[in-house]
Formats: C-alpha cells, structure tokens, sequence
C-alpha cells in the first residue's frame, strides 16, 4: 500500500475545484503558493487577477495573450501544486 505525503492528498482534494474555478481565483492560489514569485512572473500574474476566463479582456489584451506569458515565467515555480495549476492553466487555453 503506497502512502501520500500531505502535499499529495492536499493537492488531490482541490484538483476539483482549480478545475472550474475563475482565472482571478487561481490566480489567488497561486500567489498564496509561490511565496516568492520570479519577477518577470510577477506582472502576468497581477494581470491574471482581472480575469475571470481566458478570453477575458485585460487592457488591450485578453486571457489568452496574458496566461501563455506568465507560464513562460512562472518554470521555476515547481512541485505538485504547480503542476496542477500550470496544467489547468495549459488545458484552459487549449479549448
């Protein structure tokens, strides 16, 4: 019987959730998870907080021109929390 770290079970019980959750939301789970943010991330990620899909307008830009950068940025940003929002993130701008 394989057991789960914490961050495994933890990152299982809101998989549900980052799936149907607002742009601005995910937004917020990731600044509550990366604490400390690369700096070229940093303004993708404000701007993913005026979003609520990826086709949200966002100044003279919208979600699908915003989200594709602040990926390009956020590859330092690693482990199970980051591997289900990022891929949440991909499969969004996939549609």
């Amino acid at each position: 019987m394989e057991t789960k770290s914490l961050e495994e079970r933890r990152v299982e019980s809101i998989e549900g959730f980052i799936s149907s959750a607002p742009i601005h939301v995910i937004a917020s789970c990731i600044r509550d998870e990366w604490k400390k943010p690369y700096f070229g991330a940093v303004p993708y990620l404000e701007a993913m907080f005026s979003l609520t899909t990826v086709d949200s307008p966002y100044m003279f830009e919208t979600g699908r021109d915003i989200i594709p950068y602040f990926l390009a940025n956020a590859t330092t940003w690693r482990g199970p929390m980051a591997r289900l929002i990022k891929g949440e993130l991909k499969k969004r701008l996939a549609k």
